[in-house]
């Protein structure tokens, strides 16, 4: 591994050479945009945790409450912007043939900035789920007219159409995330603790299968040891600096920006 340390000429020069680029994102790029965690002492809603709120027992015993909860998260989100990181992550898409952004994030801020190859492994607070007939519904409005909202073909109550503690990730997200994970030549790692799986254990498997892996965090995590380089700093200011340099070196080898292969999946 490198010592932390700021954007390299090596680090630029060898990421501007993979032809297929991985970028998983978690919860500390969309801290920078004002998004709460919704974790720990910070994440208190009238008294309530969201490890208290975001599962089906909860839901089952007062959907009013938790969808009272998910309206305000959804209020916040959209009085927030994407920031310099998700700007830079959706200039990165158009650098490459193959690129894919594997995201833990189900704050849409992503989309919003401008990125397509998407696979949304969590789910997305913009959609929601039919209890009865599992069919997705997507859910602009905000704040929300009804609560609970129902669903507008059959009557039945929605769910957020995001993955709750306790539930598995949609197979259809995980398996496409994993085959991307194996595939690609090189990943970003960006605002992620690397504690929460099977998400922490892709730049795992991408680095078993030969790719060069890049951290970006505030903080060491427990993939630190183990990926090429980890970058400390804010996401914003790294990924600005790194996108630029890695995109003027593609530019400089006569790249273009080739279309990119769309990895849109719906938890």
């Amino acid at each position: 591994m490198e010592p932390a340390s700021g954007v390299t000429r090596r680090l630029v020069e060898r990421l501007s050479k993979a032809k297929t680029l991985a970028v998983l994102t978690g919860a500390g790029v969309s801290q920078e945009s004002g998004v709460p965690t919704f974790r720990g002492e910070e994440g208190l809603w009238r008294q309530h945790r969201a490890e208290e709120l975001a599962t089906w027992q909860a839901f089952e015993t007062d959907p009013k409450l938790v969808w009272s909860w998910y309206d305000y998260r959804r209020q916040v989100v959209s009085d927030s912007e994407p920031n310099p990181a998700h700007a830079a992550i959706a200039e990165l898409e158009k650098g490459y043939p193959h690129f894919s952004l594997i995201t833990q994030n189900t704050d849409g801020l992503h989309e919003r900035a401008g990125s397509t190859a998407l696979v949304e492994l969590h789910g997305s607070i913009w959609r929601a789920r039919c209890t009865a007939e599992q069919t997705v519904h997507d859910l602009p409005e905000s704040p929300l007219t009804q609560i609970p909202p129902l669903c507008p073909d059959c009557g039945s109550l929605l769910r957020p159409d995001v993955v709750w503690y306790g539930e598995p990730l949609p197979m259809d997200a995980y398996e496409r995330s994993h085959e991307i994970a194996s595939s690609c030549d090189a990943m970003l790692v960006v605002g992620t603790s690397a504690v929460v799986h099977p998400a922490a254990s892709l730049p795992l498997v991408a680095k078993h299968m030969g790719a060069f892996v890049v951290e970006v965090n505030p903080a060491y995590t427990p993939i630190s040891a183990l990926v090429d380089a980890t970058l400390l700093g804010k996401a914003g200011d790294i990924m600005q600096e790194l996108a630029a340099g890695v995109l003027e070196a593609v530019e400089a080898a006569g790249g273009t920006a080739p279309d990119t292969v769309s990895n849109s999946a719906s938890a």
